[in-house]
């Protein structure tokens, strides 16, 4: 029988992430999606109809199959008519989700290998215009922002920014820890960026241009590594206009399009199908905290989580805690214990950005690549999620 410590992962894969509104707004999200879980299968050595359930994680569905996405993309990746797939979500979590429930899947011997795979384009989230369909009886009607619906705490329809600047005011975080945050993030994704370690998990894809031309997009095209602290101090407050507030476009996460894929099979199958056994899932951990200081969500998950395997914070040598803000960090920091020179060492959310289908994947494969070229075995991947939950998985390294 199949259990969690038999959950094989592999072959992680991902798109480069474009910003917002450029280079992969005409470029619909199953085409990306379609792209890294090729390639994910590729690296693993796999035939697609070696795979028998596809998982994809989506926050916004978007284009005319965005309801049906899981199923378009695990056929369009060429897997088996038979095979199964299904669509989740989770917030900021959503891409995490994404791999636990295709370890569910397997454990409840409902599948034996699988493809966790999300992503989102953003940049082609619509406009809404909810009063055409009965008819407009007069005057002018209003366009809605479908990122709105994303980027507003359903309870109290503040910002998520505005979250922020409420764990800013109530455990007391400085403007300019939070800048130094952010330009430490930038710095690092740069130094990942020039020696190569992100081109390890990025598979290059080619767009298709006007007039039948292409172009090769390889590289991230958010990071701003050439930034400086002056001009993060500079920047004025991005949610509060009165002035007074300290969260700015330079220390939030940022808005990319893009997806990513992993294998997550049983061990026995990926023995037999010698997929690369390259870590183990072995537990994860959600918990609920206030929705209007989300961004705490880290903080109790990770505690947890590691109380659930009887580890503490000392035992783990690597963790990624998305970077939606930059005071998450610094919470997680402050009231774990956990030190940034172990944590997010090539980039995240600030430098990198956060398509929430694929955040959470993004995470795993560096931790994954992380551990394997420093021989560590444990690590944490944790995030805070609109509505005010926490999430964080923990994986461990085989190839050590």
């Amino acid at each position: 029988m199949t259990t969690m410590q038999n959950i094989i992962l592999s072959s992680g894969a991902r798109t480069p992430l474009g910003d917002f509104g450029k280079s992969l707004r005409d470029t619909p999200l199953t085409t990306l999606a379609v792209h890294a879980v090729k390639a994910s299968m590729h690296r693993a050595g796999l035939q697609a109809t070696d795979v028998d359930h596809l998982v994809f994680g989506n926050t916004a569905p978007v284009d005319h199959d965005g309801l049906f996405a899981s199923r378009k993309v695990a056929l369009d990746a060429g897997m088996a008519i038979e095979s199964a797939a299904i669509g989740v979500t989770r917030a900021c979590g959503t891409g995490s989700q994404a791999i636990v429930t295709a370890a569910q899947q397997i454990v409840s011997g409902h599948s034996r290998v699988a493809v966790a795979a999300g992503g989102e384009n953003y940049s082609r989230v619509p406009y809404l215009a909810h009063r055409v369909r009965w008819g407009a009886q007069r005057g002018p009607f209003e366009f809605v922002d479908g990122l709105d619906y994303i980027y507003r705490c359903p309870f109290t329809r503040e910002l998520m920014g505005d979250t922020a600047e409420n764990m800013v005011a109530r455990f007391g975080y400085s403007r300019q820890a939070q800048d130094e945050w952010g330009l430490m993030s930038q710095h690092r994704a740069g130094a990942a960026i020039g020696s190569g370690f992100l081109a390890r998990q990025i598979a290059p894809i080619e767009l298709q241009l006007a007039k039948g031309k292409t172009q090769l997009f390889e590289h991230d095209e958010f990071p701003r590594p050439e930034v400086t602290l002056e001009k993060l101090s500079s920047l004025k407050p991005a949610f509060r206009k009165d002035g007074k507030g300290s969260v700015t476009a330079g220390n939030s996460s940022g808005v990319t399009d893009g997806a990513a894929a992993l294998i997550v099979a049983d061990e026995s199958a990926a023995k037999h199908l010698q997929i690369p056994m390259q870590a183990r899932l072995i537990d994860w951990a959600v918990v609920g905290v206030a929705p209007e200081i989300m961004g705490s969500g880290p903080v109790p998950a990770i505690a947890k989580l590691l109380a659930q395997r009887g580890l503490k914070v000392s035992d783990i040598d690597y963790f990624e805690i998305n970077e939606a803000f930059a005071v998450v960090n610094l919470h997680a920091e402050r009231e774990l214990g956990i030190s940034r020179q172990r944590t997010n060492l090539y980039g995240g959310g600030i430098s990198l950005g956060h398509p929430p289908g694929a955040t959470g994947l993004r995470m795993t494969i560096t931790a994954m690549h992380h551990l394997q070229d420093t021989g560590g075995r444990y690590a944490v991947i944790s995030m805070c999620l609109g509505s005010g939950m926490g999430m964080a998985t923990l994986i461990e390294n085989l190839m050590r």
